[in-house]
Order: structure tokens, then C-alpha cells, then sequence
């Protein structure tokens, strides 16, 4: 997971600088400090999700591999169906904490 922050933070980074924006600007027009832009562009994991999201919607940055609406949509809808499959809830299997071995 911290490769893929760092990936995406170096993206948001290239894409920034591509736009000749400073780090101020880009963390003005998102709504953040400065020093959490830099957070983001890091990788730093604490960094809020929305937050990410903004950086790389405003530097033009695509997730999932695209930034087409509809393309989007259509992973969005596979995404649903998928979980249309799985149960609707999770119940805890008492038998499972016999296996694990609390005593440190």
C-alpha cells in the first residue's frame, strides 16, 4: 500500500508541476495546507482519502487507470454486481478464536 501512495503521490507531484503550479496553489485550490500537500505528494499514509482524491482530480491525475466517466460507471457497476454475490453480512465463527494462541 505505501508503494501505491508513493506512485500516486509522485503523480500528483508530475502533474503539478506539468500545470506550473506551486505547491501553494494546488493546496489553495483543494483546500488544504501547504505542509499536507506535501504530505500527499510524500505518500505519507495518514493523509485523509478525500484529500488524495482532490490532489489528483485537480492535477488531472486518473485512477483506476482511466478518468473516463463512463468507463468509470462500467467498473463501478462490475464492482456492485460482485458484491450482489457475496453474502450480505459477515457473522464471526466462534471456532476461530480457538486457533489463535493469546499467550505472550
Amino acid at each position: 500500500m505505501v508503494e501505491a501512495l508513493r506512485l500516486l503521490g509522485t503523480q500528483i507531484r508530475q502533474a503539478r508541476i506539468a500545470r506550473e503550479w506551486t505547491r501553494e496553489e494546488l493546496a489553495d485550490r483543494i483546500g488544504v495546507s501547504a505542509p499536507t500537500l506535501a504530505r500527499i505528494e510524500d505518500g505519507y499514509p495518514g493523509v485523509s482519502a478525500g484529500n488524495l482524491l482532490m490532489a489528483a482530480a485537480a492535477t488531472g491525475v486518473p485512477l483506476y487507470g482511466t478518468d473516463d466517466p463512463d468507463e468509470l460507471a462500467r467498473m463501478r457497476r462490475r464492482g456492485e454486481e460482485r458484491l450482489a454475490l457475496l453474502p450480505r453480512a459477515v457473522r464471526h465463527r466462534a471456532d476461530e478464536d480457538a486457533d489463535v494462541d493469546l499467550d505472550f
